[in-house]
């Protein structure tokens, strides 16, 4: 299997929780903080077409989110998710997590990452 990436936010607590798991059981990963790079669209839209939706991909709980006002978060084309996650990219659930078989989930546990990376 080629190498896990990661994408996150560098000073996110969860991404950092998952780095740290992810050292200690020795998985080879590439960590990217996308605030610093961006994720093309495209990317974005294959990543939520995997993980089900951009309803999965968005963390709508997140102060961010609700800060927004109300029509900013109606979006509802592929181009209106890419323009607000461009603008907001603190609102990707983090982190995301792609493995070299293409398997791109978002969030970060313990239990999940160990039954992914047995």
């Amino acid at each position: 299997m080629s190498k896990t990436m990661l994408y996150g936010l560098a000073k996110c607590s969860t991404c950092i929780k998952a780095r740290d798991w992810l050292d200690t059981h020795g998985v080879a990963h590439t960590f990217v903080d996308y605030r610093d790079e961006p994720v093309p669209a495209a990317t974005l839209k294959a990543w939520a077409g995997k993980v089900g939706g951009w309803e999965k991909l968005v963390n709508r709980t997140s102060m961010t989110w609700r800060a927004l006002p109300e029509e900013r978060r109606a979006a509802s084309t592929d181009a209106q998710w890419t323009k607000l996650i461009a603008e907001y990219p603190a609102l990707v659930r983090r982190p995301v997590t792609v493995t070299g078989d293409g398997e791109v989930t978002v969030g970060f546990s313990e239990k999940r990452y160990g039954e992914r990376f047995a």
